[in-house]
Protein backbone atom coordinates (compact mmCIF):
# COMPACT_ATOMS: atom_id res chain seq x y z
CA UNK A 1 0.00 0.00 0.00
CA UNK A 2 2.75 2.37 0.64
CA UNK A 3 4.75 1.47 -2.27
CA UNK A 4 1.70 2.53 -4.53
CA UNK A 5 1.00 5.65 -2.10
CA UNK A 6 4.83 6.30 -2.97
CA UNK A 7 4.73 5.41 -6.68
CA UNK A 8 1.53 7.61 -7.04
CA UNK A 9 3.33 10.78 -5.47
CA UNK A 10 6.45 10.15 -7.56
CA UNK A 11 4.02 10.41 -11.16
CA UNK A 12 2.27 14.02 -9.46
CA UNK A 13 5.86 15.30 -9.05
CA UNK A 14 7.42 14.13 -11.99
CA UNK A 15 4.05 15.74 -13.81
CA UNK A 16 4.67 19.23 -11.71
CA UNK A 17 8.35 19.00 -12.43
CA UNK A 18 7.50 18.97 -16.30
CA UNK A 19 5.75 22.09 -16.37
CA UNK A 20 7.47 24.43 -14.07
CA UNK A 21 8.85 26.50 -16.72
CA UNK A 22 5.06 27.34 -16.98
CA UNK A 23 5.15 29.65 -14.09
CA UNK A 24 1.79 29.38 -14.21
CA UNK A 25 0.00 31.95 -11.67
CA UNK A 26 -3.21 34.10 -10.69
CA UNK A 27 -0.48 37.20 -10.73
CA UNK A 28 0.18 37.09 -14.30
CA UNK A 29 -1.07 40.66 -13.98
CA UNK A 30 0.20 41.45 -10.67
CA UNK A 31 -3.18 41.33 -8.82
CA UNK A 32 -2.91 38.57 -6.45
CA UNK A 33 0.39 39.01 -4.55
CA UNK A 34 3.01 37.03 -4.74
CA UNK A 35 3.29 34.63 -7.65
CA UNK A 36 1.41 31.49 -6.88
CA UNK A 37 3.24 28.94 -8.86
CA UNK A 38 0.10 26.94 -9.28
CA UNK A 39 0.62 23.98 -11.71
CA UNK A 40 -1.41 24.11 -14.95
CA UNK A 41 -3.31 20.74 -14.57
CA UNK A 42 -5.20 21.72 -11.57
CA UNK A 43 -7.66 23.52 -12.81
CA UNK A 44 -7.73 22.29 -16.60
CA UNK A 45 -8.56 19.17 -18.18
CA UNK A 46 -9.43 18.10 -21.82
CA UNK A 47 -12.58 19.38 -21.51
CA UNK A 48 -11.70 22.76 -20.54
CA UNK A 49 -14.29 25.50 -21.16
CA UNK A 50 -11.36 27.52 -22.98
CA UNK A 51 -11.88 28.21 -27.01
CA UNK A 52 -10.15 25.05 -27.79
CA UNK A 53 -11.71 23.52 -24.56
CA UNK A 54 -15.33 24.75 -26.00
CA UNK A 55 -14.51 22.83 -29.18
CA UNK A 56 -13.44 19.61 -27.73
CA UNK A 57 -17.11 19.92 -25.77
CA UNK A 58 -18.17 19.87 -29.57
CA UNK A 59 -15.97 17.48 -30.42
CA UNK A 60 -17.03 15.00 -27.23
CA UNK A 61 -21.28 15.48 -28.47
CA UNK A 62 -19.94 15.32 -32.40
CA UNK A 63 -18.35 11.72 -31.93
CA UNK A 64 -21.19 10.80 -29.63
CA UNK A 65 -23.45 10.77 -32.58
CA UNK A 66 -21.10 9.01 -34.84
CA UNK A 67 -21.38 5.73 -32.64
CA UNK A 68 -23.97 4.97 -34.71
CA UNK A 69 -21.82 3.35 -37.82
CA UNK A 70 -19.75 1.20 -35.67
CA UNK A 71 -22.71 -1.85 -35.70
CA UNK A 72 -20.84 -3.70 -38.59
CA UNK A 73 -20.06 -6.70 -36.70
CA UNK A 74 -16.31 -7.98 -36.54
CA UNK A 75 -16.18 -8.83 -39.60
CA UNK A 76 -16.58 -5.69 -41.24
CA UNK A 77 -14.07 -4.12 -38.25
CA UNK A 78 -11.62 -6.85 -39.31
CA UNK A 79 -11.88 -5.38 -43.04
CA UNK A 80 -11.59 -1.54 -41.62
CA UNK A 81 -8.62 -2.57 -39.31
CA UNK A 82 -6.58 -4.12 -42.20
CA UNK A 83 -7.48 -1.32 -44.78
CA UNK A 84 -6.23 1.04 -41.92
CA UNK A 85 -2.75 -1.24 -41.42
CA UNK A 86 -2.43 -1.08 -45.39
CA UNK A 87 -2.98 2.78 -45.58
CA UNK A 88 -0.36 2.47 -42.41
CA UNK A 89 -1.98 2.84 -39.43
CA UNK A 90 -0.95 0.46 -36.46
CA UNK A 91 -1.52 -0.21 -32.78
CA UNK A 92 2.43 -0.93 -32.56
CA UNK A 93 3.59 1.94 -30.64
CA UNK A 94 7.15 3.72 -30.97
CA UNK A 95 9.05 6.10 -28.78
CA UNK A 96 9.58 9.29 -30.94
CA UNK A 97 12.36 12.45 -29.49
CA UNK A 98 13.15 15.85 -30.54
CA UNK A 99 15.75 17.58 -31.41
CA UNK A 100 16.66 20.35 -28.98
CA UNK A 101 14.69 23.56 -29.34
CA UNK A 102 17.08 25.95 -31.57
CA UNK A 103 16.22 29.08 -30.37
CA UNK A 104 17.12 30.99 -27.11
CA UNK A 105 13.41 32.75 -25.52
CA UNK A 106 12.89 35.85 -23.80
CA UNK A 107 13.32 39.60 -24.27
CA UNK A 108 16.00 40.08 -27.02
CA UNK A 109 17.38 43.58 -24.86
CA UNK A 110 17.51 44.83 -21.63
CA UNK A 111 15.88 47.43 -20.34
CA UNK A 112 17.30 49.59 -17.30
CA UNK A 113 15.28 49.65 -13.82
CA UNK A 114 14.37 53.20 -14.85
CA UNK A 115 12.31 52.20 -17.62
CA UNK A 116 8.72 53.34 -17.68
CA UNK A 117 5.76 52.27 -19.38
CA UNK A 118 5.79 54.41 -22.14
CA UNK A 119 9.54 53.19 -22.76
CA UNK A 120 8.05 49.34 -23.00
CA UNK A 121 4.85 50.46 -25.14
CA UNK A 122 7.48 52.35 -27.30
CA UNK A 123 8.95 49.41 -28.58
CA UNK A 124 6.02 48.75 -30.47
CA UNK A 125 4.74 52.04 -31.09
CA UNK A 126 8.07 54.20 -31.32
CA UNK A 127 7.57 57.68 -32.05
CA UNK A 128 8.28 57.71 -35.80
CA UNK A 129 4.80 55.56 -35.81
CA UNK A 130 3.56 58.40 -34.23
CA UNK A 131 4.89 61.16 -36.56
CA UNK A 132 3.18 58.97 -39.40
CA UNK A 133 0.34 59.39 -37.51
CA UNK A 134 0.41 62.88 -37.39
CA UNK A 135 1.47 63.25 -41.10
CA UNK A 136 -0.99 60.78 -41.91
CA UNK A 137 -3.63 62.87 -40.40
CA UNK A 138 -3.14 66.40 -41.40
CA UNK A 139 -3.39 64.73 -45.02
CA UNK A 140 -6.75 63.49 -44.37
CA UNK A 141 -8.03 66.53 -43.01
CA UNK A 142 -6.41 68.98 -45.69
CA UNK A 143 -7.95 66.39 -48.63
CA UNK A 144 -11.35 65.92 -46.67
CA UNK A 145 -11.93 69.55 -46.43
CA UNK A 146 -10.87 70.11 -49.83
CA UNK A 147 -13.56 68.26 -51.14
CA UNK A 148 -16.37 69.20 -48.41
CA UNK A 149 -15.06 72.64 -47.54
CA UNK A 150 -13.29 73.88 -44.92
CA UNK A 151 -13.33 73.47 -40.76
CA UNK A 152 -12.81 76.73 -39.03
CA UNK A 153 -11.83 74.63 -36.16
CA UNK A 154 -9.58 72.48 -37.62
CA UNK A 155 -5.79 73.61 -37.21
CA UNK A 156 -3.02 70.69 -37.70
CA UNK A 157 -2.64 68.09 -34.78
CA UNK A 158 1.44 67.88 -33.52
CA UNK A 159 2.44 64.62 -32.27
CA UNK A 160 1.97 65.80 -29.16
CA UNK A 161 -1.54 66.20 -29.38
CA UNK A 162 -1.86 63.06 -30.91
CA UNK A 163 -0.22 61.29 -27.91
CA UNK A 164 -2.76 62.38 -25.82
CA UNK A 165 -4.78 61.25 -28.35
CA UNK A 166 -4.15 57.75 -28.01
CA UNK A 167 -4.22 58.34 -24.18
CA UNK A 168 -7.44 58.83 -23.66
CA UNK A 169 -8.69 56.00 -26.04
CA UNK A 170 -6.61 54.02 -24.13
CA UNK A 171 -7.80 55.22 -20.87
CA UNK A 172 -11.09 53.15 -21.87
CA UNK A 173 -9.18 50.05 -20.83
CA UNK A 174 -8.88 50.42 -17.42
CA UNK A 175 -11.24 52.68 -16.59
CA UNK A 176 -14.07 51.27 -18.10
CA UNK A 177 -16.72 53.63 -20.03
CA UNK A 178 -19.46 53.60 -22.00
CA UNK A 179 -17.60 55.87 -24.89
CA UNK A 180 -14.36 57.53 -24.41
CA UNK A 181 -16.58 60.96 -24.44
CA UNK A 182 -17.73 60.31 -21.25
CA UNK A 183 -14.37 61.28 -19.73
CA UNK A 184 -15.48 64.79 -20.38
CA UNK A 185 -18.55 64.23 -18.84
CA UNK A 186 -20.49 65.43 -15.45
CA UNK A 187 -21.66 61.31 -14.86
CA UNK A 188 -20.49 58.52 -13.43
CA UNK A 189 -17.89 57.90 -16.32
CA UNK A 190 -15.87 60.73 -15.74
CA UNK A 191 -12.62 60.96 -15.40
CA UNK A 192 -11.55 64.89 -14.38
CA UNK A 193 -7.85 64.05 -13.54
CA UNK A 194 -6.98 63.70 -17.26
CA UNK A 195 -10.00 65.71 -18.92
CA UNK A 196 -8.26 69.25 -18.86
CA UNK A 197 -5.12 68.12 -20.65
CA UNK A 198 -7.68 68.41 -24.19
CA UNK A 199 -10.67 70.02 -24.87
CA UNK A 200 -13.66 67.90 -25.86
CA UNK A 201 -13.81 69.69 -29.32
CA UNK A 202 -10.19 69.06 -29.91
CA UNK A 203 -10.41 65.80 -29.74
CA UNK A 204 -13.54 65.10 -31.26
CA UNK A 205 -12.26 66.84 -34.12
CA UNK A 206 -9.03 64.22 -33.91
CA UNK A 207 -11.10 61.40 -33.73
CA UNK A 208 -13.30 62.66 -36.85
CA UNK A 209 -10.04 62.84 -38.97
CA UNK A 210 -7.86 60.05 -37.93
CA UNK A 211 -6.03 58.06 -39.99
CA UNK A 212 -2.83 55.69 -40.36
CA UNK A 213 -2.90 55.68 -44.15
CA UNK A 214 -4.52 58.36 -45.82
CA UNK A 215 -4.77 57.12 -49.49
CA UNK A 216 -4.93 54.08 -51.23
CA UNK A 217 -1.44 52.62 -52.35
CA UNK A 218 -1.71 52.65 -56.34
CA UNK A 219 0.20 49.25 -55.38
CA UNK A 220 -3.36 47.83 -53.88
CA UNK A 221 -2.12 45.28 -51.37
CA UNK A 222 -4.72 44.11 -49.03
CA UNK A 223 -7.51 45.78 -49.78
CA UNK A 224 -9.48 46.12 -46.89
CA UNK A 225 -6.73 46.74 -44.57
CA UNK A 226 -4.88 49.00 -46.90
CA UNK A 227 -5.50 52.00 -44.37
CA UNK A 228 -3.68 50.22 -41.57
CA UNK A 229 -1.75 47.18 -43.11
CA UNK A 230 1.88 49.31 -42.63
CA UNK A 231 0.63 49.89 -39.11
CA UNK A 232 0.33 46.57 -38.84
CA UNK A 233 3.28 44.82 -40.44
CA UNK A 234 5.30 47.33 -38.16
CA UNK A 235 4.02 46.10 -35.15
CA UNK A 236 4.54 42.24 -36.23
CA UNK A 237 8.00 43.08 -37.06
CA UNK A 238 8.49 44.51 -33.23
CA UNK A 239 6.83 41.54 -31.90
CA UNK A 240 9.60 39.64 -33.33
CA UNK A 241 12.43 41.62 -32.69
CA UNK A 242 11.73 42.55 -29.12
CA UNK A 243 10.63 38.74 -27.75
CA UNK A 244 11.65 34.54 -28.44
CA UNK A 245 9.05 32.58 -27.71
CA UNK A 246 9.71 29.23 -25.83
CA UNK A 247 9.49 26.03 -27.57
CA UNK A 248 5.84 25.59 -26.98
CA UNK A 249 3.40 27.80 -28.70
CA UNK A 250 -0.34 28.09 -29.49
CA UNK A 251 -2.08 28.77 -32.44
CA UNK A 252 -5.60 30.20 -31.49
CA UNK A 253 -8.24 33.29 -31.52
CA UNK A 254 -7.97 35.38 -28.45
CA UNK A 255 -10.90 36.11 -26.80
CA UNK A 256 -12.39 39.61 -27.86
CA UNK A 257 -15.92 39.51 -27.49
CA UNK A 258 -17.28 42.41 -26.05
CA UNK A 259 -17.59 42.72 -22.11
CA UNK A 260 -20.52 40.87 -20.86
CA UNK A 261 -21.05 42.28 -18.14
CA UNK A 262 -20.81 46.28 -19.80
CA UNK A 263 -23.38 44.22 -22.56
CA UNK A 264 -26.38 43.73 -20.00
CA UNK A 265 -26.61 47.69 -18.91
CA UNK A 266 -26.73 48.69 -22.83
CA UNK A 267 -29.97 50.01 -23.81
CA UNK A 268 -31.46 47.97 -26.73
CA UNK A 269 -30.87 50.76 -29.12
CA UNK A 270 -26.49 51.30 -28.20
CA UNK A 271 -26.82 47.30 -28.58
CA UNK A 272 -28.67 47.83 -32.04
CA UNK A 273 -26.13 50.94 -33.15
CA UNK A 274 -22.99 48.38 -32.11
CA UNK A 275 -22.42 46.53 -35.74
CA UNK A 276 -21.21 42.52 -35.98
CA UNK A 277 -17.66 42.51 -35.89
CA UNK A 278 -16.79 41.90 -39.79
CA UNK A 279 -12.93 40.31 -38.88
CA UNK A 280 -11.16 37.71 -37.12
CA UNK A 281 -8.10 37.44 -35.38
CA UNK A 282 -5.69 34.53 -35.01
CA UNK A 283 -2.45 34.65 -32.63
CA UNK A 284 0.79 32.70 -32.18
CA UNK A 285 0.86 33.00 -28.57
CA UNK A 286 3.84 31.65 -26.56
CA UNK A 287 2.19 29.31 -23.59
CA UNK A 288 5.17 29.83 -20.90
CA UNK A 289 4.23 34.01 -21.26
CA UNK A 290 1.34 34.75 -23.08
CA UNK A 291 3.22 37.16 -25.34
CA UNK A 292 1.74 37.59 -28.71
CA UNK A 293 3.96 36.83 -31.46
CA UNK A 294 1.96 37.11 -34.33
CA UNK A 295 -1.07 38.16 -35.66
CA UNK A 296 -2.75 37.81 -38.98
CA UNK A 297 -6.28 39.40 -39.20
CA UNK A 298 -9.31 37.52 -41.95
CA UNK A 299 -11.89 40.09 -42.67
CA UNK A 300 -14.84 38.05 -43.39
CA UNK A 301 -16.75 39.77 -46.17
CA UNK A 302 -13.50 40.82 -48.05
CA UNK A 303 -13.30 38.87 -51.06
CA UNK A 304 -9.65 39.06 -52.39
CA UNK A 305 -7.78 38.39 -55.21
CA UNK A 306 -6.16 35.64 -53.08
CA UNK A 307 -9.52 33.78 -53.48
CA UNK A 308 -9.66 33.32 -49.13
CA UNK A 309 -13.29 34.27 -49.31
CA UNK A 310 -14.19 30.45 -51.41
CA UNK A 311 -12.10 28.57 -49.09
CA UNK A 312 -14.03 26.20 -46.47
CA UNK A 313 -13.19 26.77 -42.69
CA UNK A 314 -10.77 23.69 -42.25
CA UNK A 315 -8.65 25.22 -45.58
CA UNK A 316 -9.06 28.57 -44.09
CA UNK A 317 -7.63 27.68 -41.11
CA UNK A 318 -5.01 25.25 -42.27
CA UNK A 319 -3.51 28.48 -44.31
CA UNK A 320 -3.82 30.67 -41.20
CA UNK A 321 -1.79 28.26 -39.49
CA UNK A 322 0.85 28.08 -42.10
CA UNK A 323 0.82 31.86 -42.28
CA UNK A 324 0.96 31.92 -38.86
CA UNK A 325 4.03 29.79 -38.24
CA UNK A 326 5.65 31.00 -41.48
CA UNK A 327 8.79 32.33 -39.26
CA UNK A 328 9.13 28.96 -37.37
CA UNK A 329 10.90 26.14 -39.88
CA UNK A 330 14.02 24.59 -38.58
CA UNK A 331 13.43 25.60 -35.15
CA UNK A 332 11.62 22.26 -33.48
CA UNK A 333 8.81 24.26 -32.04
CA UNK A 334 5.85 22.89 -30.83
CA UNK A 335 2.62 24.18 -31.98
CA UNK A 336 -0.71 22.98 -30.04
CA UNK A 337 -4.17 23.48 -31.69
CA UNK A 338 -8.01 23.56 -31.44
CA UNK A 339 -9.85 21.34 -34.02
CA UNK A 340 -10.62 23.82 -36.33
CA UNK A 341 -6.50 24.01 -37.10
CA UNK A 342 -5.74 20.20 -36.18
CA UNK A 343 -5.43 18.05 -39.97
CA UNK A 344 -3.20 15.02 -40.89
CA UNK A 345 -2.15 17.23 -44.23
CA UNK A 346 -1.11 20.06 -42.04
CA UNK A 347 0.58 18.29 -39.62
CA UNK A 348 2.53 16.48 -41.77
CA UNK A 349 3.43 19.31 -43.82
CA UNK A 350 4.60 21.51 -40.61
CA UNK A 351 6.78 17.94 -39.98
CA UNK A 352 8.86 18.36 -42.73
CA UNK A 353 9.54 22.19 -41.91
CA UNK A 354 10.61 20.79 -38.09
CA UNK A 355 8.15 22.07 -36.55
CA UNK A 356 5.87 19.93 -34.75
CA UNK A 357 2.36 19.22 -33.39
CA UNK A 358 -0.22 18.56 -31.08
CA UNK A 359 -3.53 19.13 -31.84
CA UNK A 360 -7.41 18.78 -30.13
CA UNK A 361 -9.59 17.03 -32.95
CA UNK A 362 -12.95 16.93 -33.39
CA UNK A 363 -15.17 14.93 -36.03
CA UNK A 364 -17.33 18.15 -36.56
CA UNK A 365 -15.15 20.34 -37.03
CA UNK A 366 -11.62 18.85 -38.05
CA UNK A 367 -10.20 18.15 -41.66
CA UNK A 368 -10.62 14.42 -40.58
CA UNK A 369 -8.75 13.48 -44.29
CA UNK A 370 -6.37 10.20 -43.99
CA UNK A 371 -7.38 9.00 -40.54
CA UNK A 372 -8.32 5.97 -39.36
CA UNK A 373 -12.44 5.55 -39.03
CA UNK A 374 -12.16 2.58 -36.42
CA UNK A 375 -10.39 5.63 -34.14
CA UNK A 376 -13.05 7.87 -35.18
CA UNK A 377 -15.94 6.39 -33.70
CA UNK A 378 -16.71 5.81 -29.74
CA UNK A 379 -16.32 2.12 -28.52
CA UNK A 380 -19.58 0.58 -27.85
CA UNK A 381 -18.05 -1.07 -24.71
CA UNK A 382 -18.57 1.44 -21.68
CA UNK A 383 -15.33 2.91 -21.02
CA UNK A 384 -13.51 4.23 -17.77
CA UNK A 385 -11.78 7.52 -17.11
CA UNK A 386 -8.14 8.19 -18.78
CA UNK A 387 -8.62 4.61 -20.53
CA UNK A 388 -7.03 5.40 -24.15
CA UNK A 389 -6.07 3.88 -27.41
CA UNK A 390 -3.71 4.67 -29.71
CA UNK A 391 -2.84 4.19 -33.69
CA UNK A 392 -0.12 5.62 -34.98
CA UNK A 393 1.59 6.39 -38.99
CA UNK A 394 5.27 7.18 -38.65
CA UNK A 395 5.83 9.66 -36.08
CA UNK A 396 2.10 10.63 -36.35
CA UNK A 397 -0.33 9.16 -33.36
CA UNK A 398 -3.61 9.65 -33.22
CA UNK A 399 -5.32 9.09 -29.37
CA UNK A 400 -8.75 8.43 -28.31
CA UNK A 401 -8.81 9.39 -24.41
CA UNK A 402 -11.65 9.12 -22.56
CA UNK A 403 -12.97 11.44 -19.60
CA UNK A 404 -17.03 11.71 -19.71
CA UNK A 405 -16.47 11.84 -23.11
CA UNK A 406 -14.31 10.92 -25.84
CA UNK A 407 -11.33 13.22 -26.74
CA UNK A 408 -8.84 12.66 -29.52
CA UNK A 409 -5.77 14.00 -30.17
CA UNK A 410 -3.48 13.98 -33.37
CA UNK A 411 0.41 14.96 -32.30
CA UNK A 412 3.98 14.06 -33.51
CA UNK A 413 5.52 16.31 -30.00
CA UNK A 414 5.06 13.25 -28.19
CA UNK A 415 6.06 9.48 -27.79
CA UNK A 416 2.70 8.03 -27.24
CA UNK A 417 3.81 5.46 -25.04
CA UNK A 418 4.79 7.82 -22.45
CA UNK A 419 2.17 8.37 -19.62
CA UNK A 420 1.05 11.33 -18.16
CA UNK A 421 -1.50 12.46 -15.52
CA UNK A 422 -4.66 14.72 -15.24
CA UNK A 423 -5.19 15.78 -11.94
CA UNK A 424 -8.52 17.77 -10.70
CA UNK A 425 -9.27 18.44 -7.18
CA UNK A 426 -12.56 16.28 -7.14
CA UNK A 427 -11.67 13.37 -9.13
CA UNK A 428 -8.28 13.17 -8.06
CA UNK A 429 -5.32 11.54 -11.02
CA UNK A 430 -6.71 10.33 -14.12
CA UNK A 431 -4.00 8.49 -15.91
CA UNK A 432 -3.74 9.87 -20.02
CA UNK A 433 -0.63 10.12 -22.27
CA UNK A 434 2.04 12.68 -22.24
CA UNK A 435 0.64 14.39 -24.81
CA UNK A 436 -2.90 14.85 -23.64
CA UNK A 437 -1.22 16.17 -19.98
CA UNK A 438 0.68 18.67 -22.22
CA UNK A 439 -2.02 20.15 -23.92
CA UNK A 440 -4.13 20.63 -20.96
CA UNK A 441 -0.90 22.27 -19.41
CA UNK A 442 -0.02 24.84 -22.31
CA UNK A 443 -3.94 25.36 -22.78
CA UNK A 444 -4.41 25.95 -19.32
CA UNK A 445 -2.46 29.02 -19.38
CA UNK A 446 -3.44 30.43 -22.44
CA UNK A 447 -7.04 30.19 -20.71
CA UNK A 448 -5.95 32.15 -17.70
CA UNK A 449 -4.42 34.57 -20.01
CA UNK A 450 -7.05 35.56 -21.86
CA UNK A 451 -9.53 35.62 -19.11
CA UNK A 452 -7.31 38.42 -17.56
CA UNK A 453 -6.40 40.27 -20.51
CA UNK A 454 -9.79 40.73 -21.57
CA UNK A 455 -10.64 42.72 -18.58
CA UNK A 456 -8.29 45.25 -20.47
CA UNK A 457 -9.02 45.50 -23.68
CA UNK A 458 -9.44 49.53 -25.04
CA UNK A 459 -13.09 49.62 -24.65
CA UNK A 460 -13.58 52.60 -27.49
CA UNK A 461 -15.84 50.53 -30.00
CA UNK A 462 -15.39 52.55 -33.49
CA UNK A 463 -17.80 51.79 -36.53
CA UNK A 464 -15.45 50.92 -39.14
CA UNK A 465 -13.30 47.91 -39.19
CA UNK A 466 -9.78 49.14 -39.87
CA UNK A 467 -10.17 51.14 -36.39
CA UNK A 468 -11.68 48.28 -35.02
CA UNK A 469 -8.15 46.29 -35.57
CA UNK A 470 -6.25 49.67 -34.64
CA UNK A 471 -7.47 49.82 -31.57
CA UNK A 472 -6.96 45.83 -30.56
CA UNK A 473 -3.62 45.71 -31.83
CA UNK A 474 -3.26 48.93 -29.82
CA UNK A 475 -4.43 46.61 -27.15
CA UNK A 476 -2.15 43.32 -27.46
CA UNK A 477 0.75 45.68 -28.02
CA UNK A 478 0.06 47.03 -24.50
CA UNK A 479 -0.38 43.95 -22.94
CA UNK A 480 2.96 42.40 -24.67
CA UNK A 481 4.70 45.53 -23.33
CA UNK A 482 3.43 44.58 -19.76
CA UNK A 483 4.47 41.02 -19.93
CA UNK A 484 8.29 42.65 -21.13
CA UNK A 485 7.69 45.10 -18.05
CA UNK A 486 7.12 41.98 -15.72
CA UNK A 487 10.39 40.39 -16.86
CA UNK A 488 12.59 43.60 -16.59
CA UNK A 489 14.52 44.95 -14.09
CA UNK A 490 11.84 47.85 -14.09
CA UNK A 491 9.29 45.49 -12.42
CA UNK A 492 11.61 44.63 -9.56
CA UNK A 493 12.28 48.33 -8.96
CA UNK A 494 8.33 49.04 -8.70
CA UNK A 495 5.84 46.56 -8.52
CA UNK A 496 2.59 47.88 -10.68
CA UNK A 497 -0.63 45.65 -11.72
CA UNK A 498 -1.78 45.86 -15.27
CA UNK A 499 -4.27 48.30 -13.72
CA UNK A 500 -1.69 50.24 -12.50
CA UNK A 501 0.77 49.60 -15.50
CA UNK A 502 -2.54 51.01 -17.72
CA UNK A 503 -3.08 53.74 -15.40
CA UNK A 504 0.75 55.05 -15.80
CA UNK A 505 1.12 55.12 -19.45
CA UNK A 506 -2.00 57.73 -19.57
CA UNK A 507 -1.01 59.97 -18.19
CA UNK A 508 2.80 59.31 -19.41
CA UNK A 509 1.54 59.73 -23.14
CA UNK A 510 -0.83 62.79 -21.45
CA UNK A 511 2.45 63.93 -20.42
CA UNK A 512 0.85 64.56 -16.81
CA UNK A 513 3.30 65.71 -13.95
CA UNK A 514 2.58 62.98 -11.73
CA UNK A 515 2.77 59.63 -13.30
CA UNK A 516 2.40 57.82 -10.07
CA UNK A 517 -0.59 55.25 -10.83
CA UNK A 518 -3.65 55.38 -8.59
CA UNK A 519 -4.05 53.12 -5.94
Amino acid sequence: MAECGRKGLSLLEAARSRYESLQISDDVFGESGDDSSENPFYSTTGDSNSDNGGEAEDARRASGTASSGAAGGSQQEQEEEEEEEEEGWRDTLKDISLAQYKDTHGPTQKMPATATAMDFFQLFVPDNAIQNMVTQTNMYAKKYQERFGSDEGWTNVTPAEMKAFLGFVISTSVHRCESVLSIWSSGFFSNRSIALKMSQARFEKILKYFHIVAFRSSQGGNQGLYKIQPFLDSLQQSFSCTFRPSQTQVLHEPLIDEDPVFITTCTERELRKRKKRKFSLWVRQCSSTGFICQIYVHLKEAPGPDGLDTLKKPQLHSLVAKQLCQNLAGRNAIIFTGPSITSLNLFQEFEKQEIYCCGLLSTRKSDCTGLPPSMLRNPEAPQQRGQYRTKMKGNMSLISWYNKGNFRFLTNAYSPSKQGVIIKRKSGEIPCPLAVEAFAAHLSYICKYDDKYSKYFIFHKPNKTWQQVFWLTISIAINNAYILYKMSDAYHSKRYSRAQFGERLVKELLDLDDCSPTQ
